[in-house]
This record gives structure tokens, C-alpha cells and sequence, in this order.
């Protein structure tokens, strides 16, 4: 599949990179064009002959009113959609002007602009004609010098290019001095006048110099014009000189080269290169690592030539190698035999004249498969005792805690785990399959539609999949199945596609340089940090694996540097898969109907729908493909591989680049589509900027999870037997409401009135299917997720957003999940309970409940011994009995917590209980917390549990309580809408936003979210809620506005700055207090699904209104990071839902002791001062 969709990569790619030059110059691919420098001697060279291109066909010259372009592309009437462009009325004029002083100038000159006959009688168009010149003596001279004529039949050199390239002035119109032809002497002047014709001539000679100069003059402003024209292209303005190899045409290009070099196509990935180069346009598009690319591929065949002609083309492109190139260079020469030590010493002391220095050589570049051992060898040459220098600082802690494994069976984890990643994608059986198979199931399972083996290509063909039966076919397993009945974006579906592609590409790479041995050496020893029978260690796994690496520096490097293909790369090579799916996968018509005329129908069909009026691409099932789907009830589903959790302790986070995954590429921060500015802050920020925020990752990742098997079991029965709303479990889609369908005799029959009715039923009964079928889909991932971990112990590798925020890496099945999912999950090591770990667990059930939420902790855990009887039965007849846990506000998570606290009640100590369930310690409004600590605001600190009180305060409440004194004070004054909503503000009603107004949230999104809450209201009257909806959420600000009197105003100082930044052309830029730094990828862009586009400013009322927010989001997780680091140094295990943090319930008070002490520490900087030096250093320090 990787060959197949490699193939079909190149003419994708091919395709884009000429598509957005195409506008800017005329693409005559490997034309063998002749270029003659002007010489100042006046000694032009013309061949008489057109030079035929690569293909045999011929250069097409411009037409008669057609200007020619730096880059040779042609404007003018016709010339297309950049025409318009250049035909703007500064550049008419320029060219005008430009005409009118050639024609006077060449008048002067005396040289005839029309066609005439060379000697072999051929016609030399004007501007390359043989041109007849008076010279100061008197001689006639013809335009093809004796050098010229050497450069007949034969294709320039990139010097020759670059030189004729970078003369805006044609050679007619450089100011000729004395010049010797091998035409015949004209006859002498006569004495007399050989003194006023000297004059004359100089007077001449000095007019056409200064006429030369101002034409070229006029040719440089022209050309300063054509850049700017270029530059206001969308396809060319990029946000910084940084990010150059990040956008459009070097991005294409790179990943270009290097899935050719890949392949093998080393021609084609040279040819594509050398287009570029020689063509000025084209070439300012260049960066040196797309000649390193290219300078790599020669260093391993040992070709120092080579190597030789791609310096020069760097130093043409007006480029400086970097470490990369003098890397290759040297390790061409180590592969040399007998390479000359003056060569080996000519690198290097160009290498330190350049400023750099072979110490960085090995330790910033990242070498694939003998690299780094040929580097050193030639080193090793000129010096024979040079060794690179390894810096292990590293800091002694206490020791790190050990996992309840074997180092043994940790590295068996780890094969099985390479392996899986090594396959792609992995499949496992349905929790659906528990149920009977019919005969009928087993006949659609049979009859599905699977793709074909052969494909016909243009130009090749492609067997897919042919030669090995057992490999899964990502296109119909995967994407096939996946689909619902009411169809897939196209763009989403492509995208998916594309990704997968990838993804397999980049595993691939890793195995072909040779990287995976080192990586099972390195982790082998690695695992003796975690395994309980090592020896102990005081270092983190960061610094582990970091000291690991450097011992094992020979080889390939770790870190891969693959280049991330483009976004619309992997759209537009997504979107052929999915047009072959379209074009080939179908079935027979009377598969279901025997009655029906048989024929093949495509299984799949394109459509448009609209989404915020705009037309969208859809892919949707045949309504054959769907109903086959479900009377066949798959018994198999397929995944990626990095949808699963990881069997093996996840590789840590050595840097923004390098974690989580073993072969799967994975980046540290998460990424919005286009933007790039926080790789780029990443990049620049020194390693140990970053060491607090890879450990906190690496320590959240490192807690080891396994399945609540009975409670797993529980929710599969129900899942299967028609499943549960109540409980979150949906039902199959069988359940769904029936589409009518109606045929036009019926609906003629009906009234305007009705046709609109049943209109609106349709589409309610469409779009409630659409949503049963998402809900039901989600369930069974994750279901038959976790019914094939159920005797696995497993681990989530963590990484975050651009806030700082951390979230699981599987994106189905992990803690941050629904209820049921949490529910089914607990942590592989158990802990007793010691004498106060059953108090928590009971306090915990309470707080699932919802109930008692302005009571004290001593009031819970009294209401927990009274309900005793109901837990138990909760716990001993979950289906059958009195379902009192069916009422909590967490359902399954109370289920569980039942069963745990029947157990150690049970058991004959409950003190010494191993108990596996993880309790929760949820903050408190924990945005207005942050706000509260900010401002210093004493009544709202008291308000979010701040500050000691006897029982906890609910904040939510509180506001519904002061709201509810708003109400009744304006319904005493008569207020309609008041008296209305007596007896209907609730703590519900106004908890939501209340929690998103320190988010962010406008008064609009507010009353949107109230007006949802009273719908659910039944006894409210309807015809009331949009003018109760107005009324409370004014209400609600206004009393947020007392209790909180500093959080408004900071909000309003973020969202002025942010404005102002924003207006400025700036994106919104911070450090957080662990050193991460932060940038607000919000921009308006003139963008399409298929087309480059890096033309973005930063969106202001994005800017403006999310700055708030973020802020507090990563002030959030830098609490959260603080705890989990201090946690782990006193030996708890630690995971977080953002602000809620659990661990066993022998450690919650060791845990909430930590949380207090960092939430202080955290808050006793100055942290708003630091926000505003920041901003105004970065922002204001170049203002006057």
C-alpha cells in the first residue's frame, strides 16, 4: 500500500509545485537554452538556431506584444490570470517608457531592429538579431563572436544561467565600447575629419552610456514592481523569513525529494532540483535543505563530484551551507577511498570559517543508518584522536519509583508493542460478535464489497495488495466501515486517508535507516529504570534515555527528520484514494432484491451539501452498502495502531520532537491546520526552557491503566441488548426512527402545509439517525477497545495543546473520555487503603452522585453510611435490583465505586484492601479560582473555596442565589419576566455559564446555553424563554460582576491588549510560569481545500476574545504540571482531566496537600507584572 500510494504521491505533488509557479513563469521544462554574457567589449553571440528541449519539441518564443518575465514567463494579451497583474497602469507605463528610449537608443546606436538573414540565411528575430554597429573604427561587426560559437548545441552551465539571469539588461542595449569584429573595415576617414569625428563619437559614446543607465534604471524599478507583484500573491507572502521551509513550495518540494530519493527515483528528485534552480523565480524559492537533500543522496554513493557541483549550486543560489551540507560533504569523503586529507581539511576549515563548529556537526545533526561513522572516519583522517564530547549534567533525585513488572516482561511488552507499530494498524474483534451469527450475517459478511485487485494506472499499473492476501486494506477495512449512512466530508475522509499514508511512509523511513535496532538496544536498557528487579536509580526518564542515546551515539539517529507533508498533499492524495474507492469498489444491484435488473452500481457516490453556506464535497453509502452493513454486523474492526493503547511504557519526552510513540511520529504540541509559530518558538527555546514541562508529560504517561473487568462486562450486556440512553450507552441503529418515504402520487395529495411538515419530520429523522449512528459507532470503539485490553495492563502516552493542556494520545479510549469510560478504568498498581482510604472512596461516591454539594466532607461521608444497604445492592445486583445508581450524575462511575466499597467492606481488614480504584479531587470553578488568586479578590477567593470555611462553598449556588434576589427585586417593581420565572432559577439553570464566562463566553453564547437549560425545563412556559433567557444571563453577569470585582477587570485588560497586538499585525505571544512558551494561532486566511495558502493576519476578534481564556488554561496546566512533578517525587501516582486530578485513595490527602502548596507557590509570583514586561518588551520595545 506504501508502494502504491508512494507512485501515486509523486504526479500529486508534481502537479502542485508546477500549479503554483505557473502563474509567475513559463514552465519549459529541461529546455537547453543558450545564454551569452554580455561582454563589455560589445561582443554579442546569437546562434541562428532554436534549441529543442528535453521532450524534442521547441521553445516557444512570446508573441509580438508579449512581455517576458524574469523568470520567462509570458504576460500580455491572453497571458492568463496573472495578466491582469502585470498589466497595471505603473507597469503599461513602465514598459511604454522602455520601449520608447530602446528604439531611440538603438537609432542612435545605428542598429537595425527587424529581422535580417544571418549568413545561412535563417531569420534572427529582433532583440536577438545580427546587428549591424558602427564602431569608433568604422568597422561592421557581427554579433557571434568566436566564444559564442562554442556554446552551440550545448546546455548551459548554472553559472551561465545565473549570470544571464541576473543582467536585466539585454545584451543589445549594454553601452558598447571599442570592439574588434571579423566583418570587413570600412574605409578610413578622411584626416580633416578624423579630429570632429572623435569628438562626435565620444559625445556619442558618453549620450549612450548615460542612456544605458537610466534604461537600466528603469529596468531595475520594473523589476522591484514584478517582485512586489509576486510577494502580494497569496501563494507567496509567508509570515517570517523563519518559517520559510515551513510554507507552500519548499515544503512541496522537500517531502517531493524525499519520498523520490526514498522510492529509488533519484533522476527525478535531481531533474525537479536542477528546474528549480535554474530559473531565477523558481530559485528564490529555495532553501539550503533542499539541496541537502539532494547533497545527502550523493554523500552515499560516495560521489564527491557531486557533492562538488551542489556547493556551487548552493553558492549560485545565493545561499550558506549549514551543518547539514558540510555533513554530507565530509561523509562523502569518508566513504571515499584514499580520500586527499587537503580536501578533508579544506571542509573543515571552511566549516570554521563559516562559524561553525564539528563538535555541533554531532550533536545537532541527525544522521541516518552509517552516517555518523563516516562522518567520524573522515574526521578521523586529518584527526586521528578526535571523539565528540557527551554532556551528561545530570541531577540526582530521589529514586524513581519502580512499575510492578519484570525487566523481563517489560521488554516483551515492548517487542509485542513494535511489532504492532511496525504492522500500522492492528485488528481486533467487535463486542458486537458476542451476539449469535445468523445465517443471514454470515451471507452479507460474505457478499460486502471488497476493493479490486488490480488497478489500472495512466502509465502503470499497480497491483493492490495482490501479493500478500493477510494485509489489511486501509482504504475499505478502515474508512469503508467507518463510514455512516448520511455520508463523510470529503475533505475529512481524504484527510484521514492521507494521514494514514503517511504515517506508514514515516515507519517505513525508520525502518529503512536502520533505525529500529538501536531503538530496541536503547529502550532494553531503559526498561531497567522502571523494572521492579533493577537496580534503583535518582534520574528522571527524560535523563535516562537522554544519557542512554549519547552512550549509543553510533549509528542512526533516534529523532527522524522526515519533513511533515503539506496539509494539502495529504487532502489531494486522500481524495485520489477515496475517487478509487468511488470509481472501482461495487456491487450487484439485485444483491438484496433478487427482482431487480442485475448490474454493477458504485458502492460509494459523490454529492454536495452545504455547511454555513458554503458547498461541501461529500462521500455517502449506497443505501444497498448501508443495509448490508448492518445485517452483517461486522465481527472485526480495524485500527491504526496509535489509536491503541500502548503495551509498553511510553519512550519519554527527550524534546519538542521525540516521545510518546516508538515508531508512530508524534509531535509534543498539537497542531491547528497551517499553523506553524509554536514549532518555531519550540525550536528556539534551550533545552532546559522545556525539561519541566517533558518531565510533567513523561510522568503522566507513565501510569499504568488496566479494565474493570466485571463492570466492562455489565455495560457490554447492556450495549448489546438495545442498549441505554438513560445510562449513555445508544442504541444500534435499528432502533432509530423509520424514514418515510413518499413517491409524488402521494404528495400531490397534500397541502403546502403538510409537504413542509413532512419536510421537517424528514429531515428530524434524518439527522436523529445521523446522531444514533455516531453515538453507537463511538460506543463500539471503545467497548471492543477496552474488551481487548481486558487482561492487558497498558499505558497512554501524553502529549498537549498550544496552552499547555495535556491529553491522552488514543483518541477513542482513554480517562479524559465519557462516563463510561472512566468507569471501565483503573490503575494496574494497587495500593491498601490504610485507615482513611474507604473514608475517600465513600466521600468520592457522594461526589458522583451530585448530592450534598454545599455540604461539609464530615456531612458526606455520614450520608455514605446510610445508604449503605443501597450500595451494596447497587453492587451485588446492578440490572435486577433497586438501580440506585442509575440516579447519580455519573452513573457507571458510581457502579463502580459500589462494587469497590462492597468489596473492602467485605474483606477481612479493610485497612489492608489493595484497591485499584482511583479517587477524585475536582477544583472548584477552577478558572475563577485562578482569576480570584490573580486579582487578590478576598469575596471571590471565598467563593471557589480559597480560603477555609466550614463547609465548601458552591459557587454555582451562590450566583443562582444572588440572581434569584435580582429576580425578586425587579418582580416587586412589576417586571413581567421576573414574576414568570419565579421558582425556576436553579443551580442547573445557570452553572454552565457561570463556568464559561472566566472561558470567555460573549452575553449571546450565554443566553444561548440558558435558553437550552430551561427547554429542559418541562413546566416552564415556552413561549417565555427567549425573554427569560435575555433577562438571566444579564442577571448573571452582573452578579458574577460583585462577586468576582477583579476577575472583569483583568479579562478586560487581556482582551484590550490582545486587540491591540492583534491590530499591530501580531499574533498574541506568552511564556507560561514553567518556562513553555505560547502563541495564539488564530489568523484569516484566503484559503482553499486544495491550494497553498500562507497569506494569513492574525484574526482580531479571535485574538481578542480567546486571550482571556488561554491565559488561564495555562496558568491551569502549569498547576497541574507542578502537582504531578511533586507528586511523583513523594511516590504517588498522579494522572489529571485537566483541573481534576486523581490518585489511590491511600494518597488523596498526601495529593491535595500537594495541590494547595503549588497552587500558593504558583500565585505568589507576580505573574500578571511578568505578563505585562513580556508583552511590552515584545510588542513595544522598537516603538519611540
Amino acid at each position: 500500500m506504501l508502494v502504491f500510494s508512494l507512485l501515486f504521491f509523486f504526479p500529486v505533488l508534481e502537479a502542485r509545485i508546477q500549479q503554483l509557479q505557473s502563474d509567475i513563469v513559463l514552465d519549459v521544462q529541461h529546455a537547453k537554452v543558450q545564454f551569452v554574457n554580455a561582454s563589455k567589449s560589445g561582443r554579442g553571440a546569437s546562434s541562428g538556431k532554436s534549441h529543442k528541449n528535453v521532450s524534442g519539441g521547441r521553445t516557444e518564443l512570446p508573441k509580438v506584444g508579449q512581455t517576458i518575465s524574469k523568470g520567462g514567463g509570458q504576460t500580455g494579451k491572453g497571458g492568463g490570470k496573472d495578466a491582469s497583474v502585470y498589466k497595471s497602469r505603473w507597469m503599461e507605463k513602465l514598459i511604454q517608457e522602455k520601449t520608447t528610449k530602446t528604439k531611440k537608443l538603438n537609432l542612435k546606436l545605428g542598429i537595425e531592429d527587424k529581422p535580417v538573414k544571418s549568413r545561412k540565411g535563417k531569420l534572427i528575430l529582433p532583440g536577438t538579431a545580427q546587428k549591424n554597429i558602427l564602431t569608433k573604427a568604422g568597422k561592421k561587426t557581427a554579433s557571434t563572436s568566436k566564444k559564442s560559437k562554442t556554446l552551440k548545441n550545448q546546455e548551459p552551465t548554472a553559472i551561465q544561467a545565473d549570470t544571464m539571469a541576473g543582467a536585466p539588461v539585454a545584451a543589445a542595449t549594454v553601452p558598447i565600447r571599442k570592439a574588434k569584429g571579423k566583418g570587413k573595415a570600412s574605409k578610413e576617414p578622411a584626416p580633416e575629419f578624423s579630429e570632429a569625428r572623435d569628438q562626435e563619437l565620444a559625445e556619442l559614446e558618453r549620450k549612450t552610456e548615460a542612456k544605458a543607465q537610466e534604461l537600466a534604471e528603469v529596468e531595475k524599478l520594473e523589476w522591484k514592481l514584478n517582485q512586489w507583484a509576486m510577494s502580494a500573491s497569496p501563494e507567496l507572502v509567508q509570515d517570517n523569513s523563519e518559517a520559510r521551509m515551513y510554507e507552500g513550495v519548499q515544503l512541496s518540494v522537500h517531502c517531493y525529494l524525499e519520498a523520490c530519493v526514498f522510492c529509488g527515483d533519484i533522476d527525478r528528485a535531481q531533474r525537479l532540483l536542477l528546474t528549480h534552480h535554474r530559473m531565477i523565480s523558481r530559485r528564490n524559492l529555495l532553501n539550503i535543505g533542499l539541496y541537502n537533500v539532494m547533497m545527502r543522496v550523493w554523500a552515499k554513493k560516495g560521489s564527491l563530484n557531486q557533492i562538488g557541483r551542489m556547493f556551487i549550486l548552493v553558492e549560485e543560489a545565493g545561499l550558506k551551507p549549514n551543518l547539514t551540507s558540510y555533513c554530507a560533504a565530509l561523509e562523502c569523503m569518508g566513504r571515499t577511498p584514499n580520500c586527499s586529507p587537503k580536501v578533508i581539511n579544506r571542509v573543515l576549515r571552511q566549516m570554521k570559517e563559516d562559524g561553525l563548529c564539528v563538535e555541533e556537526l554531532f550533536r545537532l545533526c541527525v544522521f541516518r543508518q552509517d552516517e555518523r561513522d563516516m562522518v567520524l572516519r573522515a574526521i578521523h583522517t586529518v584527526e586521528p584522536d578526535f571523539q565528540p564530547s557527551i554532556n551528561t549534567v545530570l541531577h540526582t533525585y530521589a529514586k524513581y519509583p519502580k512499575l510492578a513488572f519484570s525487566l523481563e516482561e517489560l521488554r516483551e511488552r515492548f517487542s509485542r508493542q513494535l511489532s504492532m507499530e511496525q504492522a500500522s494498524t492492528i485488528t481486533i474483534h467487535s463486542v458486537e460478535a458476542m451476539k449469535p451469527v445468523t445465517p443471514h450475517m454470515a451471507k452479507m459478511v460474505n457478499q460486502l464489497p471488497h476493493p479490486p485487485r488490480r488497478i489500472v494506472w495512466p502509465n502503470t499499473e499497480i497491483y493492490y495488495y495482490s501479493f500478500d492476501p493477510n494485509n489489511v486494506d486501509i482504504c475499505h477495512c478502515q474508512s469503508l466501515s467507518n463510514l455512516p449512512p448520511s455520508g463523510e466530508s470529503l475533505h475529512i475522509l481524504a484527510k484521514e486517508l492521507g494521514n494514514r499514508v503517511h504515517n506508514k511512509f514515516c515507519i517505513r523511513m525508520k525502518s529503512h535507516n536502520q533505525m529500529v535496532d538501536k531503538l530496541s538496544h536503547i529502550y532494553n536498557e531503559y526498561a531497567e529504570l522502571l523494572a521492579k528487579d533493577s537496580q534503583d536509580f535518582d534520574v528522571l526518564p527524560r535523563e535516562r534515555w537522554w544519557k542512554l542515546e549519547a552512550e549509543h551515539s553510533s549509528g542512526p539517529s533516534l529523532l527522524g527528520d522526515n519533513t511533515q507533508w503539506p496539509h494539502t498533499v495529504v487532502v489531494e492524495l486522500g481524495t485520489y484514494l477515496v475517487d478509487l474507492m468511488v470509481k472501482h469498489m461495487k456491487v450487484n444491484s439485485d444483491i438484496l432484491n433478487p427482482a431487480n435488473d442485475r448490474k454493477f452500481i458504485p458502492v460509494l457516490y459523490h454529492m454536495y451539501t452545504f455547511r454555513s453556506n458554503k458547498q461541501v464535497g461529500f462521500i455517502k453509502p449506497h443505501p444497498i452498502l448501508t443495509q448490508m452493513q448492518q445485517d452483517a454486523m461486522e465481527t472485526t474492526l480495524t485500527f491504526d495502531s496509535y489509536v491503541m493503547p500502548m503495551l509498553c511504557p511510553p519512550v519519554p519526552w527527550t524534546s519538542a520532537k521525540f516521545g510518546a510513540y516508538l515508531l508512530t511520529p508524534t509531535k509534543m504540541m498539537r497542531t491547528v491546520v497551517g499553523a506553524n509559530q509554536h514549532e518555531i518558538l519550540l525550536e528556539k527555546c534551550q533545552d532546559a526552557d522545556l525539561h519541566a514541562v517533558l518531565d510533567s508529560l513523561n510522568q503522566l504517561g507513565n501510569a499504568a491503566w488496566r479494565i474493570n473487568q466485571p463492570l466492562l462486562d455489565i455495560i457490554i450486556s447492556v450495549f448489546n441488548d438495545k442498549g441505554n440512553e438513560k445510562l449513555d450507552i445508544p442504541p444500534p441503529n435499528s432502533e432509530a426512527p423509520k424514514i418515510l418515504r413518499y413517491s409524488q402520487q402521494d404528495l400531490a395529495t397534500y397541502s403546502s402545509a403538510e409537504k413542509a411538515h413532512l419536510k421537517r419530520e424528514l429531515v428530524k429523522a434524518k439527522k436523529k439517525c445521523s446522531e444514533m449512528h455516531s453515538l453507537r459507532m463511538d460506543a463500539l470503539y471503545k467497548l471492543s477497545i477496552a474488551n481487548h485490553m481486558r487482561d492487558e495492563v497498558f499505558w497512554f502516552p501524553h502529549n498537549m495543546d498550544f496552552r499547555g493542556r495535556t491529553y491522552p494520545c488514543p483518541p477513542y479510549f482513554n480517562h479524559l473520555g465519557s462516563d463510561v469510560t472512566r468507569a471501565i478504568l483503573v490503575f494496574a498498581e494497587g495500593k491498601p487503603l490504610g485507615p482513611g482510604g474507604l473514608k475517600w472512596l465513600k466521600i468520592h461516591l457522594v461526589n458522583l452522585t451530585g448530592l450534598k454539594k454545599r455540604s461539609s466532607l464530615a456531612g458526606r461521608l455520614e450520608y455514605a453510611n446510610t445508604i449503605m444497604d443501597d450500595i451494596l445492592d447497587s453492587a451485588d445486583n446492578p440490572l435486577n435490583g433497586k438501580k440506585w445508581w442509575q440516579n447519580a450524575d455519573e452513573p457507571w462511575q458510581a457502579l463502580a465505586c459500589c462494587m469497590e466499597i462492597a468489596n473492602a467492606v467485605r474483606s477481612p481488614d479493610p485497612t489492608h484492601f489493595i484497591s485499584h480504584f482511583p479517587v477524585h479531587q475536582d477544583g472548584s470553578c477552577n478558572g475563577l479560582q485562578h482569576y480570584a488568586a490573580l486579582g487578590r479578590d478576598v469575596i471571590g477567593a471565598t467563593s471557589v473555596n480559597l480560603i477555609p470555611c466550614e463547609v465548601p462553598q458552591d459557587v454555582y449556588s451562590g450566583v443562582a442565589q444572588q440572581v434569584e434576589e435580582f429576580r425578586a427585586r425587579d418582580s416587586e417593581k412589576g417586571l413581567k419576566i421576573a414574576q414568570v420565572l419565579e421558582g425556576f432559577i436553579s443551580r442547573k439553570v445557570v452553572k454552565q455559564t457561570v463556568m464559561t464566562v472566566v472561558y470567555g463566553v460573549t452575553r449571546y453564547g450565554g443566553r444561548l446555553q440558558i435558553e437550552k437549560r430551561l427547554k429542559e425545563v418541562d413546566d416552564f412556559p415556552k413561549e417565555y424563554v427567549w425573554d427569560a433567557s435575555h433577562y438571566l444571563v444579564q442577571q448573571v453577569f452582573s452578579s458574577l460582576k460583585e462577586m468576582f470585582t477583579g476577575t472583569r477587570e483583568i479579562q478586560d485588560w487581556l482582551t484590550e491588549s490582545a486587540r491591540l497586538i492583534a491590530k499591530s499585525g501580531n499574533t498574541v505571544e506568552w511564556v507560561t510560569p514553567l518556562g513553555l512558551p505560547i502563541i495564539q494561532p488564530y489568523h484569516r486566511t484566503r484559503t482553499n481545500c486544495f491550494l497553498f495558502s500562507v497569506h494569513r493576519k492574525p484574526d482580531t476578534v479571535k485574538q481578542k476574545n480567546a486571550f482571556p481564556p488561554n491565559f488561564i488554561h495555562s496558568l491551569d496546566s502549569t498547576h497541574m504540571m507542578l502537582t504531578a512533578l511533586y507528586c511523583y517525587s513523594a511516590g504517588l501516582t498522579f494522572v489529571s482531566v485537566h483541573d481534576c486530578f486523581w490518585t489511590h485513595a491511600l494518597t488523596v490527602d498526601t495529593m491535595n496537600k500537594v495541590c494547595r502548596e503549588q497552587f500558593v507557590a504558583l500565585h505568589s509570583q507576580p505573574i500578571l507584572q511578568e505578563l505585562s514586561n513580556f508583552l511590552l518588551q515584545k510588542y513595544c520595545s522598537g516603538l519611540s
